[in-house]
């Protein structure tokens, strides 16, 4: 791929550190493409990552991750986008395993990461670990992501109540990230209907954005304060995406702030009519 300077989506994006003192171990990445040479076909690629390891390490960690991810995408043609995907996250593990062998203070760094690739108008994600990706479509947000976490796990098994989830004292142990011994199960489901086997929300890569959807990566210091619909509220009170970012961000901080808050929002243009009107939820999951 090409890089462009100006991308065919709206973006806007947002690091906080949180009001606890610590350092901000996330890092992001938005990058705009066109395809090839002879392809002039637009694609924007973005990546969150949130650090996990003592000192500094987590944020050595996440800087790595975003950078071999971003690297390898960019190198990309972008005809295979999940294997690439698979590719530039595995390499990026490698590298924080790599990089923290050896040194006493780095041992056990790691990170999660979140990446969404817009080619043209379809969607491509992938992720590991419990940094979240969401589609707003009108008056409707999904969770995309399914997090690799105990809590998650243990909900799937009946063991706990979603309204157990967000208190329970295992709600940050990760079950997948990157920086181990062993390359993470990179995750392909993206999860547009919450009743879907794993298998059908594998098939919907590629998924077709329309005018005014947006796309919102985020960290868990923005999702363990603010609820989903709030996530939505926010965002679709605001004029803009710059704005709404930053409403994010104050709302996680007003809660607390304990963790690092890094979003990414990107939306596709609007047209003025689209001649077409959907209603209820159900026309809205099939993209009728």
């Amino acid at each position: 791929m090409i890089r462009t300077t100006l991308a065919h989506v709206h973006v806007a994006a947002l690091s906080h550190a949180g009001t606890s003192g610590k350092n901000n171990e996330d890092r992001y990445a938005v990058s705009s493409f066109q395809l090839g040479k002879d392809d002039s076909r637009p694609a924007v690629f973005a990546v969150v990552a949130d650090g996990i390891g003592g000192h500094r390490a987590g944020e050595v960690a996440a800087e790595l991750a975003v950078n071999y991810i971003t690297m390898s995408v960019a190198e990309s043609n972008a005809k295979k986008p999940q294997k690439i995907l698979e590719n530039a996250i595995h390499d990026a593990s490698q590298a924080i395993a790599s990089h923290s062998a050896g040194k006493n203070d780095e041992e056990g760094m790691g990170a999660t990461c979140a990446c969404a690739w817009i080619i043209e108008n379809r969607l491509y994600t992938a992720y590991v670990g419990d940094t979240r990706i969401y589609l707003l479509r009108g008056k409707y947000i999904q969770r995309l992501t399914i997090d690799h976490t105990w809590v998650q796990e243990a909900y799937e098994k009946g063991i706990i109540t979603a309204e157990q989830i967000h208190n329970h004292p295992n709600v940050h142990v990760i079950r997948r990230h990157l920086g181990g011994i062993k390359l993470p199960q990179v995750d392909f489901r993206l999860r547009i209907d919450d009743g879907e086997t794993d298998e059908e929300s594998v098939n919907n890569q590629g998924f077709h954005l329309q005018p005014g959807d947006t796309i919102l990566l985020c960290s868990d210091g923005l999702t363990d304060l603010v609820w989903d619909d709030e996530i939505r509220n926010t965002i679709r009170s605001k004029k803009d995406l710059k704005s709404a970012a930053e409403a994010l961000v104050s709302v996680a901080n007003q809660r607390g702030g304990h963790d690092n808050i890094t979003v990414v929002l990107m939306a596709m243009p609007r047209v003025e009519e689209t001649g077409m009107k959907r209603e209820g939820l159900l026309g809205w999951l099939l993209g009728e």
